[in-house]
């Protein structure tokens, strides 16, 4: 896979397709089943982490799956102060003392990933992350990580504008 460079924006840009996100998921896959942990359910960090759990569990056979939805992007390399959780908060119960795979797209600065972890920690057998890309920045170490990459990331579902305003969106 290569990086691109969008010359308008001066970004450096990590281009992930479709193609190579199957790929992508399958290895990470691979590394939860040779690490020999096997989650009871695996939890989105919705909304990136959403596509990255499915592709998991099906990979790892795990039908039960849920996810916490946090807010911290803006935009290209924008963020709020600090991850916020969006309502509806998951029910702890349902995960007490399971095994969880908590899934994310990227682990950037890793505040939304260690905030999830200690939201869910006291509740769980164990929980382990998986993402499929980690900065250098992050002030966590996932578990399992499928690529290093400082450069801005294009995912596959977020690389063309949204058919519908933010503001259509809200209804």
């Amino acid at each position: 896979m290569d990086d691109l460079y969008d010359a308008s924006a001066n970004v450096e840009r990590e281009v992930l397709t479709y193609e190579r996100f199957g790929v992508a998921a399958r290895e990470l896959a691979a590394q939860v089943v040779d690490s020999g942990f096997r989650p009871d359910i695996v939890l989105a960090i919705a909304r990136g982490g959403l596509t990255v759990t499915g592709a998991l569990a099906y990979a790892l056979a795990v039908k039960n799956c849920f996810a916490i939805s946090v807010e911290y992007y803006t935009g290209i390399d924008t963020r709020l102060d600090v991850p916020v959780v969006l309502p509806p908060m998951p029910d702890l119960v349902a995960v007490r003392d399971l095994n969880v795979l908590i899934a994310d797209d990227v682990a950037d600065t890793g505040d939304t990933l260690s905030m999830v972890h200690r939201i869910i920690h006291d509740h769980v057998k164990e929980a382990r992350s998986a993402v499929l890309y980690k900065k250098s920045r992050s002030i966590i170490d996932p578990t399992y990580v499928w690529r290093t990459t400082d450069d801005w990331i294009t995912f596959p579902w977020s690389a063309e504008e949204p058919l519908v305003s933010p503001d259509e969106a809200q209804g």
